[in-house]
């Protein structure tokens, strides 16, 4: 894929959990660092009960490798027809993802100290 060699994976949940959302679709990883590349395919399951529809369209995202170790998502597209019982409805969509910055911080673990039984409870409001 665009001249980077690639493992392609075909991907489906194992089972469903009821209020989950899950991705369902094919999966390109560069074979050299073993990073997502693309993705494409869909978020499962569509939700379907009485009047209420919940439809998710096919999309597909590319990822770039950004700080010369990890690949971050750059571009996001979906054009799909949703369709719901009484009618459809095309979406399109583009997401470009950028300005991509790196974020630090310093955590210093001291040694533990022990805490007072009323020091555990929350202030009293007044």
């Amino acid at each position: 894929m665009d001249e980077i060699d690639t493992y392609v994976f075909h991907v489906t949940p194992r089972r469903m959990e009821r209020g989950q959302r899950y991705f369902e679709g094919l999966i390109w990883v560069d074979d050299a660092d073993l990073q997502i590349v693309k993705t494409y395919g869909k978020a499962v399951p569509d939700i379907r009960h009485g009047n209420q529809e919940n439809l998710f369209p096919r999309f597909e995202t590319y990822r770039e490798n950004i700080d010369g170790k990890y690949w971050f998502p750059t571009y996001t597209r979906a054009d799909d027809v949703l369709r719901f019982r009484d009618h459809a409805v095309r979406i399109r969509m583009t997401v470009r993802y950028s300005e991509y910055k790196q974020f630090k911080s310093f955590i210093k673990i001291g040694p533990p100290e022990p805490v007072k039984p009323d020091e555990t409870k929350p202030p009293q409001q007044k």
